[in-house]
């Protein structure tokens, strides 16, 4: 299965290092569209008069449109021009961001959530491409295209509380989608056209990938550390807007933005965890960063009331969980390099079903049990990632990846 040719049928493209920067802005820009929904839950639930469980529903649709346009779109990236699918998904994701603007009821903004997040992913296309212009500077521009996504991600928060606070939750969308045009307009005047660099079929592409995670036990193993590390990320976000809004603290949602700021900070340290890509460094890290996620998890468990324990207990944990994600991404390029797209594909959707899955078990343990079972849900998910931890090392001693 993986003798599958790949095959270049042009040079490597040079191009200027503003080009780049671009790229990154649009990705950060485009991708920002999953998370913009978080903490203006409250603001839709009122408009339609729904419930915190079925509101709760949008950013586990638009991950789960994500993870499959993961697996069913940006495989495409190897079969045609990089920038004509680019550009598809963009101008599609301008028609579904209007068609949400114009939204009446929630069913709407369910199906349009799934599909923005389907659209999203090519930020998934625009990193690859990215890494085959000025091959010697493949490292650089892969880690500026992941910057500008990680500060879209982070900064999205804060964003969609501050402008619903000031215009109302639909005119996120609008903003984003004037965003979102223009970031397409410099992309189709710049962007360099390239052609397909994989001579089989759609689903040999597909097997192709699957076969992957079947071939690399290292793989499986970061997979599964994805998806508990996104998972519990994703149920924090989601149930930490009902509540920072209720009892005690009653904030509104450009307060409960202004969280988001902690996550950039958070974000920004953990780059610097996540320097040593040697396999015995990488792993202390990651025990580290194990140990942050649990004691932020704790703080935040017992002083639930405390604006101080949870400012905190957002900084731990994203500094834990986001260098968890960069260690796992170090380790996943360790794999075979003639097969990262594939690889990259299997551990992104996994990582993104896990956020789904994260964010359904939020909201059902919010419902139930408040935030006493969310903290209880995180928790056995922290120990599974530490007990996954402890395997890795094994298999790291023992070389048996």
């Amino acid at each position: 299965m993986d003798s599958i040719s790949l095959k270049m049928k042009a040079s490597p493209a040079v191009v200027p290092s503003w080009l780049i920067l671009l790229m990154a802005a649009c990705a950060g820009i485009t991708v920002a569209n999953i998370y913009y929904s978080q903490p203006i839950l409250k603001e839709i639930a009122s408009e339609f008069g729904a419930s915190e469980s079925s509101v709760g529903m949008i950013p586990m649709l638009s991950q789960i449109g994500y993870g499959l346009g993961l697996f069913f779109i940006t495989p495409l990236g190897d079969k045609m021009d990089k920038k004509k699918l680019i550009l598809s998904l963009q101008y599609l994701l301008i028609g579904a961001l209007l068609l949400l603007y114009f939204s009446t009821g929630i069913v709407a903004v369910w199906v349009l959530s799934v599909l923005i997040g389907l659209l999203a992913v090519s930020v998934q296309v625009i990193m690859p491409m990215a890494a085959g212009f000025n091959l010697q500077e493949k490292g650089k521009n892969v880690g500026i295209i992941f910057t500008g996504v990680l500060v879209g991600i982070l900064a999205a928060r804060v964003f969609s509380g501050t402008i619903a606070d000031l215009l109302g939750w639909r005119q996120v969308y609008l903003v984003s989608l004037i965003a979102v045009a223009a970031g397409t307009i410099v992309l189709t005047v710049f962007l360099p056209s390239g052609k397909p660099n994989f001579d089989g079929s759609y689903s040999q592409l597909l097997q192709s990938a699957l076969f992957q995670f079947k071939r690399f036990k290292l793989l499986r193993r970061l997979a599964f550390i994805g998806i508990l590390q996104f998972g519990l990320l994703s149920a924090f976000w989601t149930t930490l807007t009902f509540h920072l809004s209720g009892s005690p603290f009653h904030f509104g949602s450009g307060i409960i933005g202004l969280f988001g700021l902690v996550a950039v900070a958070g974000a920004l340290v953990a780059p610097l965890m996540g320097k040593k890509t040697d396999k015995g460094g990488v792993t202390k890290v990651r025990f580290v960063a194990a140990g942050l996620v649990l004691a932020s998890i704790l703080m935040m468990w017992i002083g639930q009331h405390s604006v101080v324990a949870m400012v905190v207990g957002v900084l731990l944990l994203d500094i834990g969980a986001q260098s968890i994600q960069v260690s796992n991404v170090a380790l996943m390029y360790t794999l075979d390099a003639s097969s990262h797209s594939r690889i990259n594909t299997i551990y992104m959707t996994l990582f993104f079903a896990g956020g789904a899955l994260g964010t359904l078990a939020g909201i059902l343990c919010w419902q139930f049990g408040g935030w006493n079972w969310v903290m209880l849900q995180m928790l056995l998910s922290a120990f599974g990632i530490i007990w996954l931890l402890s395997r890795e090392k094994r298999d790291f001693s023992q070389q048996k990846l």
